[in-house]
């Protein structure tokens, strides 16, 4: 038992400490910081603690520092109860100095968590904040947070490594970042402009005042269903009942408290209740009506809810205009679900740091982490998942499948052994390997294996290289198999968490049928060595040799005067995916404008878009967007005349009947294309045709190429493209190269005028030479190819970047790709997270500064004189260059195109 009259003297004394310095620094609430004082007021939870001194530690030494050991859940911390001196109102910063230590491979992650306990409620959990720390190295965790409602309990505590693995505590500071000099409760809370919440009346303790129904009737409770419904924090919430649609719930006026341009976070704290659903998905919008009546619906932020607990739904939006008006809702359960709200606070979001760029020491390129690859020791190092048998067998290709060679070069034979799965009673039963230790966070790896398959009457088989991490599905690469041949597989993959396992295996085909696999290959990619083949690919197919004659009055003189060449742009179209909300802001258009030839529209010139509700057309925002491409002399693809995916279908098409869907079809055509004749240079005819069959379905094969042909017929000069998603990448055997040949050589031979192919783009973890597989075999075609919707996703900005980079060299180093469009820029207006290159307000991140530094490294510029032929030489990218020539008497400038040939070109200069 603690000495009682000790702790008490402890707690003066840091009574007075506190108020001695709290004229000149904030106030740190926490006792015992720098664990002098040893473990009191801290307490080890469902693991073991003690303090050592920092004299011995080979990281740092004096002072101290808390070991938290024998650690079984990654759960399992330190903490420290700080309820009587949290407020509600008050931003508390924390600061943690914390380290690692035991079996560490990879940085490990710490996180900073409060648990809030509230009277009759279950508890809730609330990050703080997170920093990646290697072992012998301490390092600072960062964050804040702020308490609406007072819990009856708050309990501070540090978290985080994987099991096993010890959690090194040097100090922790917790101060009040919103009032150093008072936190000592609401009355003297002081919430700098911007951080306060701009909803009025956030946890209805005014009632509904401020709060209206959405079609629906509201009412307040203290408590619900005989006392075992009530609020997660405070004393009220919300109850919107006598829903008929699906937009009915609760909301708020906010016009005049949100400014544009500025990012809010939005959070609230939900659940639903009904008889009939057990759980649904909420969602909040933000609907907005400009002064000249347009309307706009921004989706925020979405979750599943359930009628069991209070669930926290989160997002952000930015407003790019300045709406006359702004009503934030939540809606979405069907009708007759009833929804409850606790609280909803908006607030502007704080600015995320950038990540850091990852450390990868001893990275081994090109080695194969599989252990007994050849098989050479019989199935060691292997098991069976599942209850089916392995045995190895001989007649397995002895070579390198061709994607592997591409990246590994000349290497020794394999062994020609394969693994026998049988007796498999499951699809994802078959051979696997552990390889937890032998990953590295933030490495691009490589996947490839020849697989085959035994006789099944089950017709074409998947097969996949799938790797269990913590027990979430990866894929690897997949691979259709329909004969008895062997077939490569390809694919990639990249962790970014640390994780408490990893195994590999290979799966797919139905349950009956016999699974082989030889020569898998897992390694990690050499992007630099890449990049230094594709620099020098791209010299040969990006470049021309340029002459330069000069000719004059005075050519005697000419020898020895100065020439400089500066590229003004490069004619390789690069575009990007823009909306007509994003058009309203001017910092937007500056970065199309400055960094972007080319443009597409996300939504619209979709059907679904101009004309959601038949014989009612919407073409205002196309038109608005075509003028601002028009102004600045952009180009413009069309996309999509159709969508053969049936979930993009609106209803009303769906609902035809086929005779009437066949003359929509018509109608759609003639319409779009009648109207925007010449203005688009592309257009994607029929999207996604390998992963959907709507329109097939219902109008028999032939439909595909009558849209084509009927498309050309109306605007002759537009190239008509297919467009396709997972085509570049191995991981979708629906959309693998073969399968888009196949499709556009029928298309072809029932003359459809197919001219280019698209390429979605939506990559993740790419590897090069997997890529350039892709184009080769689509290159057979002769078609131009471009990368229609290119983004790239990682947490990591630089790794985000290293991934952007990768497409984008492949692209521009491979003779057939003839453009690349991104499919947005800005943050919060992308369709995958992470996959941003400018942050919401407009700073550049490491992904967008990649962009303008390939941008800016595919510009050629040379200097030098005027040689005694009167000649000068250079060799530059395809575009428009400035020549300057500075003789003794005067300077002039001349404008020419390099353009695309073969042969030098030679240009005469009358000077």
């Amino acid at each position: 038992m603690e000495n009682t009259q000790k702790s008490n003297a402890v707690e003066i004394s840091e009574v007075m400490v506190a108020v001695v310095s709290s004229a000149t620094s904030p106030i740190n609430i926490v006792k015992n910081h720098d664990f002098s004082q040893g473990l009191h007021s801290w307490h080890p939870n469902c693991c073991e603690s003690f303090v050592v001194s920092a004299d011995a530690n080979a990281i740092e030494s004096g002072g101290y520092y808390a070991v938290v050991t024998n650690r079984r859940e990654c759960w399992q911390g330190l903490e420290q109860d700080i309820t009587d001196r949290v407020f509600p109102g008050s931003i508390y910063s924390v600061s943690a100095c914390v380290g690692v230590s035991g079996h560490v491979q990879w940085p490990s992650d710490v996180l900073a968590t409060l648990k809030l306990e509230y009277p009759d409620s279950a508890t809730s959990y609330l990050f703080i904040g997170k920093t990646a720390v290697s072992e012998k190295r301490w390092e600072i965790l960062e964050g804040n947070f702020s308490l609406s409602t007072t819990p009856k309990r708050v309990v501070f505590y540090l978290e985080g490594p994987s099991p096993g693995i010890d959690l090194l505590i040097k100090s922790v500071v917790i101060s009040c970042s919103s009032n150093p000099s008072g936190c000592g409760g609401p009355s003297t809370r002081r919430v700098s402009a911007g951080d306060e919440n701009i909803i009025l009346n956030p946890t209805f303790d005014d009632g509904l005042n401020n709060w209206a129904g959405r079609g629906c009737k509201l009412i307040v409770h203290e408590s619900m269903a005989d006392g075992k419904i009530v609020p997660m924090a405070g004393k009220y919430f919300a109850h919107a009942t006598e829903r008929t649609q699906t937009w009915n719930g609760i909301q708020q006026e906010i016009t005049g408290r949100v400014q544009r341009k500025l990012a809010y976070e939005v959070s609230a704290v939900v659940r639903i209740y009904g008889s009939n659903v057990s759980n649904s998905d909420l969602r909040i919008t933000l609907w907005t009506q400009t002064s000249n009546s347009r309307e706009q619906y921004i989706g925020v932020a979405y979750v599943q809810a359930t009628d069991k607990d209070w669930t926290q739904l989160q997002g952000k939006f930015l407003l790019n205009n300045s709406p006359s008006k702004v009503v934030i809702y939540i809606e979405g359960p069907p009708a007759g679900t009833d929804i409850l709200v606790n609280s909803l606070i908006v607030k502007h979001a704080e600015k995320t740091p950038p990540s850091p760029a990852p450390v990868i020491d001893n990275t081994a390129f090109g080695v194969n982490i599989i252990e007994n690859s050849n098989l050479s020791d019989g199935n060691n190092g292997w098991f069976s998942l599942g209850n089916c048998t392995l045995n190895v067998k001989d007649g397995s290709p002895r070579i390198l499948p061709p994607v592997a060679r591409d990246t590994l070069g000349a290497q020794v034979p394999l062994s020609g052994k394969y693994i026998l799965a049988a007796n498999r009673t499951q699809n994802w039963m078959g051979p696997a390997q552990m390889i937890t230790d032998k990953i590295k966070l933030f490495l691009t790896y490589q996947v490839s294996a020849w697989v085959k398959i035994g006789s099944t009457p089950s017709g074409p088989q998947n097969v996949n290289v799938a790797l269990g991490v913590d027990n979430q599905w990866v894929n690897g690469g997949q691979v259709e198999v329909s004969d008895d041949r062997w077939h490569e597989i390809s694919g990639s993959f990249r962790i970014e968490k640390q994780p408490s396992k990893v195994m590999v295996y290979i799966q797919g085909p139905a349950p009956g049928v016999d699974l082989m696999i030889g020569g898998l290959q897992v390694f990690a990619v050499d992007r630099d060595a890449r990049f230094r083949h594709l620099r020098r690919q791209t010299d040969k197919i990006r470049k021309r040799d340029v002459v330069l004659k000069f000719s004059g009055s005075e050519s005697s003189t000419l020898p020895g005067s100065a020439v400089i060449v500066k590229q003004m742009q490069n004619s390789f179209p690069i575009g990007s995916c823009i909306s007509r909300t994003n058009i309203d802001n001017e910092d937007f258009v500056d970065f199309v404008t400055k960094n972007f030839n080319w443009a597409v529209f996300g939504n619209e010139l979709k059907w679904y878009w101009t004309e959601a509700q038949r014989g009612n057309f919407n073409y205002r925002d196309a038109d608005e967007m075509l003028d601002l491409c028009k102004a600045h002399n952009i180009e413009a693809r069309g996309h999509c005349i159709f969508w053969e995916v049936e979930s993009t279908v609106q209803s009303w098409v769906r609902s035809l009947s086929n005779a009437d869907l066949l003359v929509a079809v018509q109608n759609r055509l003639s319409g779009l294309l009648s109207r925007y004749k010449g203005k688009f240079r592309h257009y994607d005819v029929n999207n996604e045709m390998l992963h959907g069959s709507f329109y097939q379905d219902r109008l028999g094969k032939d439909i595909h190429s009558n849209m084509f042909k009927t498309a050309n017929q109306l605007d002759p000069s537009a190239t008509l493209f297919m467009n396709d998603y997972h085509v570049e990448d191995g991981c979708d055997p629906k959309s693998c190269p073969e399968k888009y040949i196949e499709q556009i050589l029928d298309l072809q031979e029932q003359g459809a005028p197919v001219g280019g192919i698209g390429i979605q783009g939506h990559s993740d973890s790419p590897v090069g030479p997997i890529v350039c597989n892709a184009l080769d075999k689509l290159g057979i075609l002769g078609l131009p190819i471009w990368f229609t919707e290119l983004d790239v996703s990682s947490e990591n900005e630089h790794i985000r970047a290293d991934d952007l980079e990768v497409m984008l060299r492949e692209a521009y180093a491979h003779a057939a790709v003839e453009g690349v469009m991104l499919w947005g820029f800005w943050e919060l207006f992308m369709s995958r997270e992470n996959s941003h290159l400018v942050n919401a307000e407009g700073d550049i991140n490491e992904a967008g500064k990649r962009l303008l530094d390939l941008k800016k490294e595919w510009l050629s510029h040379a200097h030098g004189h005027i040689d005694e032929q009167g000649e000068f030489k250079f060799r530059g990218y395809h575009g428009s260059y400035d020549i300057h020539i500075v003789t003794g008497k005067k300077k002039i400038t001349k404008s020419i195109l390099v353009d695309k040939d073969d042969s030098p070109l030679v240009i005469s200069i009358d000077l």
